[in-house]
């Protein structure tokens, strides 16, 4: 059997984008610039999906510009706002929780520009401190960046909160890439200004991804050359991708709630059953309404998380230590800042679920892991005596 719970870092391809893609290959080839039938045709196809995309979000197709994913969207975001509001402050305020795709480009801004960069502080569960945000917001603020679902805890964060805070002056973005088809998102009653999305997180294709940006905001282009995207990202539009991010887009938000329901069941399984067979765990994602139904982090403490990982690997269970993104660096900026010990960060392991997943694949699931904690905890014990 194979188990794939490692959805936060990339999902299957649904096999309908896989054939829509296909179709645009093969029909649909020309360039959407192209004056002749075959450009025309594939610039209707990229319309489509801006429009689709904008019904999702509550916003207008002219606000919704195609990216390569969501590092692109992020660093656009950030970057852009920054260059357009420096005359008027070089106060940014973000978390320390974000993807490195946020925390990096802020430190370039910190470093190479200049720029002042607040890292509000966050909970035990990773939910940011409001107050301090508070505080911290003032007339040199002139972009606040805070992720909406955290890619490691799976941590709804408060955005509306956040968004009544700022100021008029302040642009507010949210990494929105853990939470875009996962969780409801209406930009019509929020105070969000620019937004990432990315495709390949939710079963679409990678290499593809989308930024909202507020009607009225002026973000400077990253990209010069031919023009597209209304100037904002020159460059000839990944068309087939932009199909298969529409198509995956379309086919989550159908019964939406009926998905999320059964995500929602699945997970708790999956919890109720470690907690009931495993001893010494700690839950370290919220066990509330303020986290993801698709992400859960459980610490099992005496084990090494990688070794953990490579034991189900061999069962066919694809789990993963945290972020995919930060996997080549030591340790977890996330749970450091969360205040795990060292012995719960070392033991940590994301499962993060899809609507393709059962509860009869977290059974089997709660078999192999029970077994694969008690081999390594019985090994860990026995060196240890020997040493002693």
């Amino acid at each position: 059997m194979i188990v794939y719970l490692d959805n936060s870092a990339t999902t299957k391809q649904y096999d309908k984008v896989t054939e829509d893609m296909t179709r645009c290959m093969k029909e649909n080839f020309g360039n959407p610039s192209s004056l002749h039938r075959l450009g025309i045709e594939a610039e209707r196809e990229v319309k489509a999906v801006r429009k689709a995309v904008s019904n999702i979000l509550h916003a207008k197709e002219e606000e919704i510009y195609f990216t390569s994913g969501g590092t692109e969207s992020d660093n656009t975001a950030i970057f852009g706002a920054a260059q357009a509001g420096k005359r008027k402050g070089k106060k940014i305020i973000t978390s320390k929780i974000e993807h490195p795709a946020v925390l990096e480009m802020c430190r370039y801004l910190e470093q190479k520009e200049g720029f002042q960069v607040v890292y509000i502080d966050v909970d035990k569960k990773g939910k940011i401190n409001l107050e301090q945000l508070e505080e911290e917001i003032d007339e040199q603020t002139i972009l606040i960046t805070i992720m909406h679902v955290n890619n490691e805890l799976g941590t709804i964060q408060p955005i509306s909160e956040v968004g009544r805070m700022k100021k008029e002056s302040t642009l507010f973005h949210t990494d929105a890439v853990q939470s875009f088809g996962k969780e409801k998102i209406n930009l019509d009653s929020s105070s969000v200004d620019l937004l990432s999305i990315s495709g390949h997180k939710i079963h679409g294709p990678k290499g593809i991804g989308a930024l909202y940006i507020k009607r009225g905001i002026h973000i400077p282009a990253f990209f010069y050359g031919g023009g597209q995207e209304r100037g904002f990202r020159s460059g000839t539009e990944n068309v087939p991708a932009i199909v298969g991010l529409g198509s995956a887009a379309q086919i989550l938000f159908n019964d939406f709630e009926e998905k999320q329901t059964h995500v929602t069941q699945v997970r708790k399984h999956l919890l109720e059953g470690i907690k009931a067979s495993i001893s010494d765990i700690q839950v370290n994602s919220p066990e509330d309404e303020s986290c993801s139904p698709y992400i859960l982090n459980v610490s099992f403490l005496g084990c090494r998380a990688e070794v953990l990982l490579h034991s189900l690997e061999q069962k066919g269970i694809y789990v993963s230590t945290g972020s995919a993104c930060s996997s080549k660096k030591k340790g977890s900026h996330v749970l450091k800042a969360a205040g795990l010990s060292d012995e719960a960060m070392e033991g940590a392991v994301r499962f993060s679920f899809s609507e393709e997943n059962t509860t009869e694949e977290m059974d089997y699931v709660l078999i192999e892991i029970k077994k694969a904690v008690e081999t390594m905890r019985k090994l860990r014990g026995s060196i240890g005596k020997k040493r002693r």
